[in-house]
């Protein structure tokens, strides 16, 4: 069944070997942003270690789907860090990491293996141009099948927000950015459903939120409950012109069995 959600961004700096000269310097004052971004998609994912199973939702170019067996490597972000969707895919010495694995398989592959070990991933890619229609049925026929199966199963959203809120960010700085973003970042922080699925995909394609398709299949997911869900917000800000969200949904209450 169906039990808990958590969502996290997905920039290769949560890995450490990854950030290289973004660390802050010791004793100016400056915040080390990778650090507390990493600490806070730890504890996230660490609310879903006590599922023995996750499925992972994010988006790319194309609809995917992965299974536990998948091995993988952060070595086109810059260094030959290996990860795998299970403890037995990690320990197949004999595998070779696949090098086109989807980057939300590697972040969750990233994070399973340091929150919790002991659990298998299963990982759907949705893709980035999916209508908001179509990923509001997604989600909702992926809780139809998690709450069909015996035991307890956490759901793992990878996905990013806007990437144009500064001069600086991947697609520059877009002045519509802002007032979308902080649209997102209201209904990520308080689980509203129908915020998410009133995203518009051409707008969020314009502003490079890579992550909307994700967002509303998190949406569908929830769509059967009675009231919006309970959200954790761990972390939510926009340090490289990126709007970041870190938090963990929970049904309502009476939502789940």
């Amino acid at each position: 069944m169906f039990s808990i959600a958590a969502l996290v961004p997905s920039p290769p700096i949560l890995v450490p070997e990854l950030c290289g000269g973004l660390a802050a310097t010791p004793g100016i004052g400056q915040p080390d942003v990778p650090l507390t971004l990493r600490e806070a998609a730890l504890a996230a994912a660490g609310a879903l270690a006590g599922t023995r199973k996750w499925l992972v939702v994010g988006t790319g170019t194309e609809d995917q789907a992965l299974g536990a067996d998948a091995l993988g490597t952060f070595r086109g972000f810059g260094a030959d860090v290996r990860v795998a969707l299970s403890e037995a895919a990690m320990g197949d010495l004999s595998a070779e990491p696949d090098p086109e694995l989807p980057l939300p398989a590697l972040v969750a592959g990233w994070l399973r293996g340091r929150a919790a070990p002991a659990s298998e991933v299963s990982v759907r890619i949705v893709a980035a141009d999916t209508s908001a229609e179509r990923c509001a049925e997604i989600g909702a026929e992926l809780r139809g099948v998690l709450d069909g199966t015996p035991e307890p199963v956490g759901v793992l959203v990878v996905a990013d927000g806007a990437a144009t809120l500064s001069l600086k960010a991947p697609g520059y700085l877009d002045p519509r950015a802002e007032a979308v973003q902080a649209g997102l970042d209201r209904a990520l922080s308080h689980g509203d459903r129908a915020g998410l699925l009133a995203l518009d995909p051409a707008l969020c394609a314009e502003l490079v939120m890579s992550g909307r398709a994700a967002y509303q299949v998190l949406a569908g997911l929830f769509a059967a409950d009675a009231a919006d869900p309970a959200v954790e917000t761990l972390y939510q800000d926009a340090p490289f012109g990126v709007g970041y969200d870190v938090s963990v949904w929970r049904p309502a209450d009476g939502d789940t069995p």
